[in-house]
C-alpha cells in the first residue's frame, strides 16, 4: 500500500471485552492525514470504547491499533493527540487557569507559547472571561467548552473528541465545527464522535456503528447513494437492518 503514509489512524480487527461481554467486535478502520472523520452511531454503540482505545486510554483486547504510525497504548504518544472525554476530566478546584496551565505542563508547552495558547482557545470556546473562575462554579456546558479548549491547547496532529458539542449552543457549536474545519485544512487529522445528524454532515468520511459493530464507512453521499436514501438518519436505518 504506496499511500500508507497518508494514514494517519489504523485499527485492524480490534475486539474489546469487558469480563465475558464483548463490546467491540472486530473493528477496522482506517482514517487519512488530515481527514474529519465521524464516528456515528446511538448511545451505547461503542464510539466511546473505540476512541479511548485510538487515544491510548484503553487497550484493546485484541487486535491492533496505530496512530501516526506507532502501536497504541504508547505513553509518548500523549502529546501529539488531543483527546476530549465525554465526561469532563477537570479540575473543579481549581479556576480554568490553573487547569489550562496543568495540562499544558503535562504536553511540554512553554510559558509562552501556553499564554499565548490559552488565550486562542478560550476565546475560541467563548470563555476568556472566565478565565479565573474556578471549574466547580462553571455550568456543564462551560465545562464542556473547557475540555475542548484543553483538547486543543498544544495544537495536537490528531484530535478526538467524543460528542464535543453536546449541550452547546447553535452559534457556539458553529465556530467550534469552523475551528475543526481549519484545522483540518492545516493537517490536523480529526475524529469525532457524535449522534447529532446535521454534526456528520461536516465530516468528510463517516463510520456509523451499531452494537459493537461496523456497519457501514463513506462519504456522506456515498453512504446516501448506495442505500437510497435521502437522508444520513435514512442510510443510518438502512445499514442497521432497519428496512423502511
Amino acid at each position: 500500500m504506496n499511500h500508507s503514509q497518508e494514514v494517519c489512524i489504523q485499527t485492524e480487527k480490534v475486539v474489546r471485552k469487558f469480563g465475558d461481554r464483548e463490546v467491540l467486535h472486530g473493528i477496522s478502520l482506517q482514517v487519512q492525514r488530515s481527514e474529519i472523520f465521524g464516528l456515528l452511531g446511538p448511545s451505547g454503540s461503542g464510539k466511546t470504547t473505540l476512541v479511548k482505545m485510538i487515544a491510548g486510554i484503553d487497550e484493546a483486547t485484541s487486535g491492533t491499533i496505530e496512530v501516526l504510525g506507532t502501536s497504541m497504548p504508547k505513553l509518548e504518544m500523549m502529546n501529539r493527540i488531543g483527546y476530549m472525554a465525554q465526561s469532563d476530566a477537570l479540575y473543579t478546584e481549581l479556576t480554568a487557569k490553573e487547569n489550562m496551565e496543568f495540562f499544558g505542563s503535562l504536553f511540554g508547552l512553554r510559558a509562552k507559547k501556553l499564554n499565548q495558547r490559552m488565550l486562542e482557545v478560550m476565546e475560541l470556546v467563548g470563555l476568556t472571561e472566565h478565565l479565573k473562575r474556578q471549574v466547580g462554579s462553571y455550568s456543564g456546558g462551560m465545562k464542556r467548552r473547557l475540555s475542548l479548549a484543553i483538547a486543543l491547547l498544544h495544537e495536537p496532529e490528531v484530535l478526538i473528541l467524543d460528542e464535543p458539542t453536546v449541550g452547546i449552543d447553535p452559534v457556539l457549536r458553529k465556530s467550534i465545527w469552523d475551528e475543526l474545519e481549519k484545522q483540518s485544512r492545516q493537517g490536523t487529522t480529526i475524529l469525532v464522535t457524535t449522534h447529532v445528524m446535521d454534526e456528520a454532515d461536516k465530516c468528510h468520511r463517516l463510520g456509523m456503528v451499531r452494537d459493537g459493530s461496523l456497519i457501514a464507512v463513506g462519504t456522506l453521499e456515498h453512504l446516501k447513494e448506495e442505500s437510497g436514501s435521502a437522508s444520513i438518519e435514512e442510510a443510518f436505518l438502512y445499514y442497521g437492518g432497519v428496512r423502511s
